[in-house]
């Protein structure tokens, strides 16, 4: 991967942490502000901003995981052990704000929202928990790639010991 990529995700992950701020100090507020006017009940208020800032957290999280990820990748050390930290947490993300997106739709189920807009958020959830895995099974092709850098180590180290 070149710097010049790096540097553009960088700088969307950058806009996206402004971006997500901006929502929990702006947004959040207003949005309860809102459903106060409108008289829904204290819980659910409470519940309904909660999940909404607790799904920006797990945004947050996954890009500052994806921005160490870039920093091991600019320095070509991304087929490390240290990488497995980032990317457990952002497996863990991705299944947090797959449970936090069901539960929205569990929130929202019983009020005046239509059956399909709650059938869509479900779905959401059903794919990012299908992002989870795919993670998961990327960790996995990590541990393999880690593995066989390792063997190609020792193997050059032997061929150089030979020659």
């Amino acid at each position: 991967m070149g710097n010049l990529t790096i540097y553009i995700l960088r700088a969307v992950i950058a806009i996206s942490l402004i971006g997500s701020l901006v929502v929990q100090t702006v947004v959040l507020p207003l949005i309860w502000a809102d459903l106060e006017s409108e008289g829904a009940t204290m819980p659910g208020r409470i519940a309904f901003v909660v999940i909404l800032g607790l799904g920006v957290l797990t945004m947050q999280s996954f890009a500052v995981c994806v921005w160490r990820l870039l920093t091991l990748v600019r320095k070509d050390a991304v087929f490390s052990r240290r990488a497995f930290r980032y990317v457990d947490v952002i497996i863990g993300t991705i299944a947090a704000a797959a449970v936090l997106m069901f539960a929205l739709a569990v929130l929202l189920a019983p009020g005046g929202v239509a059956p399909g807009i709650v059938g869509l958020i479900c779905g959401a959830s059903c794919v990012l928990m299908g992002m989870a895995l795919l993670v998961v099974v990327m960790r996995r092709l990590l541990v393999q790639a880690i593995d066989r850098d390792a063997e190609a180590r020792a193997l050059r180290s032997e061929l150089d010991e030979v020659v």
